[in-house]
């Protein structure tokens, strides 16, 4: 069994899961940064620092379908409250192959430090990079893991064109080094979900990330967070 966050993403993004056997795998944070829970089906990750043993205590003290425990809102709010951090919501998390060639619209690489996208994106991401487009933008950083993830924004008068699945589309063009590009959208956010698997990106789980104190919150309009 994977016992590093990374290597059981990495196993993921190839169709290969923790094993559906109802358990919790817990695991240690990939960075300081990043904490939370991933869940695949009937089998759950949680990555923390915080002793193992607390963390399965909790679990087994909810009164609820332990398929679904670490991702109850009891369960969360104990670890939030332990590890002292804050949450915005439980995302659907996808994962993508990368394409080759060019992406499929014009694109222009922002490389504005202040653009408001790339700042509330900096704060959970490393190496970001920011292209816009005619009514959007899409942009790549190495998120938890050090996975490759994007997130996408379409301007209100731009929607319902295929703007967000072109720009979702990009990400797979751009991402680097032949690497699986992932994406989280919040489950309300259907336009959001139906422009990504339009684009080719798999469902593979929920994804709930714990963020320091102060963080701001992913965000996400058509778009991914």
């Amino acid at each position: 069994m994977c016992t590093e966050l990374a290597d059981i993403l990495a196993a993921a993004a190839q169709g290969q899961f923790p094993a559906p056997d109802g358990g919790v795998t817990v695991v240690p944070q990939p960075s300081s940064r990043d904490a939370g829970v991933v869940a695949f089906t009937a089998h759950s990750v949680v990555f923390t620092d915080e002793d193992p043993v607390w963390v399965r205590r909790i679990l087994a003290s909810l009164d609820c379908d332990p398929l679904a425990a670490a991702m109850n809102p009891a369960f969360l709010c104990a670890l939030l409250d332990r590890t002292r951090r804050a949450m915005d919501t439980i995302d659907l998390l996808t994962v993508a192959s990368p394409l080759a060639g060019e992406p499929p619209l014009d694109l222009t690489e922002v490389g504005n430090a202040d653009h408001p996208r790339r700042i509330r994106a900096g704060k959970r991401r490393d190496e970001l990079r920011v292209w816009a487009a005619d009514g959007g933008i899409v942009i790549l950083g190495r998120g938890v893991a050090g996975r490759w993830e994007t997130a996408i924004e379409v301007d209100e008068g731009h929607r319902s064109r295929g703007l967000g699945r072109a720009l979702a589309t990009a990400a797979r063009h751009l991402v680097p080094d032949g690497q699986p590009v992932w994406a989280q959208q919040a489950a309300g956010n259907a336009r959001s979900v139906r422009a990504f698997q339009a684009a080719g990106f798999r469902p593979v789980g929920a994804e709930a990330l714990l963020t320091e104190s102060g963080g701001a919150g992913r965000g996400g309009r058509v778009s991914s967070t």
